[in-house]
């Protein structure tokens, strides 16, 4: 906690956090544009911002893309403002990435990072235990045998039974790795487009999440869990628009189940 407070304590660092607020997943050289900072001292920056977790760097090809984190913000506020709140809705703050402005020949992508205070087996556990899979899920979620090729199973909410909507298990490594195809639009979706034709058009779009499991320091417990959910074929879908705000809240209640757990 004290890294994030000496983090945002600086004006410049606030800057850029505010520029990938806006726009998520820039290269150094997008952040440097406009900032009359010298390219190190962007990069000395980046590191402290990097170091207390509040952004993340993923290689796409030749480049380095850095992505915000707001984890760090949603426990600082849960600690430090929601106590003192006035009784309003006990609801995690939200600092949603902003996916809208990729470069035109890249395909969009969702990238979500967060340290979770437990062991790569029980958190690959987690992600795969159909029944504890629907408390963070929120009574929704996925069954599989988690084999190769197998079908991924969805419960379409607290009451529903699951279904096949066309998932399938992609790689499954016990705690290092899970990824999955993700379902394409569904009937309740056809509100979001204006005519028939262009929801069938966008239900063609077949999206993947991949969960990376990484351990985060040696010497503790703890796990950088990355989540990726790509496969998107523009800006504008309204699948990407509805994951890139669906994971943070669902992340964010796995690692308050978790870290209960040994709390």
């Amino acid at each position: 906690m004290d890294d994030v407070f000496r983090a945002l304590a600086d004006t410049s660092r606030r800057r850029l956090l505010d520029r990938l607020r806006r726009r998520n997943g820039q290269t150094l050289r997008e952040l440097c544009e406009g900032l009359g900072m010298s390219r190190q001292a962007v990069s000395k920056h980046l590191a402290v911002l990097e170091a207390a977790r509040l952004v993340t760097s993923v290689r796409s090809g030749r480049e380095k893309l850095h992505h915000l984190d707001p984890a760090p913000i949603q426990e600082l506020s849960e600690r430090w403002i929601g106590q003192y709140g006035r009784g309003g809705p006990d609801t995690p703050a939200r600092w949603k990435p902003s996916l809208e402005e990729q470069h035109p020949m890249e395909k969009p992508e969702f990238v979500y990072e967060i340290y979770i205070e437990t062991t790569p087996e029980r958190l690959y556990e987690a992600l795969t235990d159909a029944e504890f899979a629907q408390r963070y899920f929120g009574g929704w979620g996925p069954m599989s045998d988690w084999r190769v090729g197998s079908p991924v199973l969805w419960k379409m909410g607290p009451e529903g039974t699951y279904e096949d909507l066309g998932q399938a298990v992609i790689e499954a490594v016990p705690g290092r790795k899970l990824a999955y195809t993700w379902h394409r639009l569904l009937p309740m979706h056809r509100q979001l487009f204006d005519s028939d034709e262009e929801f069938e058009s966008a239900r063609t779009e077949q999206s993947q999440v991949a969960f990376d499991i990484l351990p985060a320091d040696p010497a503790s417990l703890g796990v950088k869990l990355t989540v990726t959910h790509d496969g998107f074929e523009n800006a504008d879908s309204e699948m990407l628009k509805g994951v890139s705000g669906g994971w943070v809240m669902i992340l964010s209640t796995l690692k308050t189940l978790i870290e209960r757990e040994s709390a």
